[in-house]
């Protein structure tokens, strides 16, 4: 008996397969769309938000310690240093001694003086006599002896006061052969040697009193104006961790043509020892403000338009106009532009209006 062939198994419809894979395609389609693989992703941004706190506007620059009150010796006179019986870093008395200058040569003129006076003394005393004894012949002497002689005793008494004079002057200019301290203080630096030759313009040593001193600084004409006396600082010695409070004291009213710079002065409200010409960093508090918006520089634009800076509004970077006070620090008071709750892109480096951005997350 002859065997029935097998009935074929049933396949799936090709619609079936058709539209399962167009689903599929469809699918993917979708995600594609949504996803948008072939887009750039936002850039990734740093923010803070805007808000209201206390401001400064501080600025910074490097002074030096001087002495309130330091001044350069010179000799009044010319010759040579026979002694100098001092040396750098010691303390000083007003009118103690420096230096002394060899004086054999004034000695000299003081005796030489001295004896012109003593002969002006004789001979006004003679004159005197004579014109006693003249006055005394009464009618035998003719008037125009007895004037003579008053004469002679009147030339006398000028070459006395004349003479006198020599003596103080010699006098006087010796006292400048030796060099007595003009103030109370310390030695800052001594410049000569005993046996050498000095004349007026030679700088001798340098005194300075040490007990008050001071910085010396130099400001940027651009703060020319508003710096001025009085104004609150902070200040740093090199080497030392310690903030020393101090305050403005002086400000120049002439501003040097060749360097730009305004010479500050500025005091410590506490006494400090340190050497002179130590650096010292000064932080001088121009303005203190107790609630105001501040951005950090690299968030602030500057462009021919203006000042301006980026936030972050629904997923974009948007371009702000604002007014900021232009000063030497990481951070600006922005015055007008932002207000609190503001995103703030804290750097605009190469972003620009309208770009996607997304927030680092914290």
């Amino acid at each position: 008996m002859r065997s029935q062939p097998a009935a074929p198994v049933p396949q799936p419809s090709r619609r079936i397969w058709f539209w399962a894979v167009a689903v599929v395609l469809a699918g993917v389609a979708g995600l594609g769309l949504y996803f948008q693989p072939w887009a750039p992703a936002p850039l990734v941004v740093e923010v803070e938000t805007a808000a209201l706190a206390p401001a400064t506007r501080v600025l910074a620059v490097n002074g030096r310690i001087a002495a309130l009150h330091m001044v350069d010796v010179h000799a009044l006179v010319g010759g040579t240093l026979v002694d100098v019986p001092v040396a750098e870093g010691d303390s000083m008395e007003r009118g103690e001694d420096l230096a002394r200058i060899d004086a054999a040569a004034q000695h000299a003129q003081v005796r030489q003086a001295v004896a012109g006076l003593d002969a002006a003394l004789v001979s006004e005393a003679q004159a005197r006599d004579t014109f006693v004894r003249t006055e005394a012949l009464g009618g035998n002497v003719t008037r125009s002896a007895l004037d003579a002689a008053a004469r002679a005793v009147q030339s006398a008494e000028q070459e006395v006061a004349r003479t006198t004079a020599l003596v103080d002057q010699a006098r006087l200019q010796l006292e400048n052969y030796t060099i007595r301290a003009p103030m109370t203080g310390t030695i800052l630096a001594l410049n000569v040697e005993p046996g050498q030759s000095i004349d007026p313009t030679t700088l001798l040593m340098t005194l300075a009193d040490l007990e008050h001193l001071n910085v010396e600084t130099d400001v940027d004409e651009a703060y020319a104006t508003q710096i001025r006396a009085d104004l609150p600082a902070v200040m740093q010695l090199t080497g030392e961790n310690t903030l020393r409070d101090g305050r403005v004291t002086r400000v120049s009213r002439r501003v040097d043509a060749a360097t730009g710079g305004l010479a500050v002065e500025l005091g410590f409200d506490a006494p400090v020892m340190a050497p002179v010409g130590m650096t010292v960093t000064i932080n001088i508090v121009v303005e203190s403000i107790d609630a105001a918006i501040t951005a950090p520089r690299a968030a602030i634009q500057t462009t021919e338009a203006g000042d301006a800076v980026l936030v972050v509004v629904d997923g974009t970077a948007q371009r702000r106009p604002v007014s900021a006070i232009d000063w030497p620090a990481a951070r600006l008071i922005v015055t007008d532009g932002l207000a609190p709750g503001d995103v703030l892109i804290l750097d605009a480096t190469g972003i620009t209006d309208g770009q996607a951005v997304r927030v680092e997350a914290p």
